[in-house]
């Protein structure tokens, strides 16, 4: 056991963010992501929802500095009304998670996908709110 690491960053995932290195990305993916048909490094985060996740993840990954887009969200399919009030829930833990946060960029679902396909690894989450996925580049310390 080591102290002060939030239980819900799995030994796996604590491994993967320290493996990772700048310019690295991550996505934490909701319940509906197609994680094992998007990465071949799927790290399973049952019954942890994508907020609390971000949250405990922004403790030790620092965002990347040097680019404008530090993060993506997975932008709304044209035409559905579906409502995303997880999309201020992630900002706003960002904005406070990580004195450097600046932006977040908006990828259409297939550049979503072909970017989650070359990220480091995926995290497959319980998260049940609908386009709750969500891309971070890792920065430097």
């Amino acid at each position: 056991m080591l102290k002060n690491i939030p239980s819900i960053i799995s030994p796996e995932l604590m491994k993967t963010l320290m493996e990772m290195g700048h310019g690295d990305e991550i996505v934490i993916a909701d319940g509906n992501f197609p994680s094992g048909s998007k990465s071949k490094k799927v790290i399973r985060a049952d019954g942890i929802d994508g907020p609390s996740l971000l949250e405990a993840i922004l403790k030790f990954l620092p965002l990347d500095r040097y680019v404008k887009e530090q993060a993506f969200l997975m932008a709304k399919v044209d035409g559905d009304k579906t409502e995303t009030p997880i999309w201020e829930v992630y900002i706003d833990l960002m904005k406070k998670g990580d004195p450097d946060f600046k932006e977040v960029g908006m990828l259409d679902k297939p550049a979503f996908y072909k970017r989650a396909e070359e990220a480091f690894a995926v995290i497959a989450t319980s998260e049940k709110a609908l386009y709750a996925n969500l891309i971070l580049k890792k920065g430097v310390v």
